[in-house]
């Protein structure tokens, strides 16, 4: 019996390290926002890991609508390392989407991470990608 008895501690310890191990590597990332015109609606976050899916609809591995402040903080908890992009957006209305005018331009305050911005369009996603290999705070102006 003590030979049958001794894989069960090895399985579990091996189990238990292979969880710590893959949690050791997760990062975590606070998104400082500023630039809100008022407190009233939400600031909209979306985190996305690849320019195949930046900004497309359901893409975004993470998102977030908080309450809008003058201070207002997303945290994205968990994260693989790696380069991750943002797009966030001031919700002033609360209708969860990003108003636009009659031929597409934003009409509520949005902004990407490292302040990129585009050219008739969006930025692009490599424009946008932060490196995050460890807790990780940057701030997004909304404009």
């Amino acid at each position: 019996m003590p030979v049958l008895s001794r894989p069960v501690p090895r399985a579990a310890a091996a189990a238990f390290l292979a969880l710590a191990v893959g949690t050791a590597h997760a990062a975590n990332l606070t998104v400082e926002v500023s630039g809100a015109r008022s407190p009233q609606g939400s600031v909209a976050g979306a985190l996305f890991t690849s320019a195949t899916g930046w900004l497309k609809p359901g893409q975004a591995v993470q998102g977030q609508f908080v309450p809008a402040t003058d201070k207002t903080v997303l945290f994205f908890r968990g994260l693989a390392p790696g380069r991750h992009a943002l797009s966030v957006y001031h919700d002033e209305n609360g209708n969860a989407k990003l108003d636009t005018n009659p031929i597409g331009m934003p009409i509520e305050p949005y902004g990407f991470s490292r302040d990129a911005q585009g050219r008739m369009g969006p930025p692009a996603f490599d424009d946008a990608a932060v490196d995050v290999q460890a807790d990780t705070t940057i701030t997004i102006q909304l404009r």
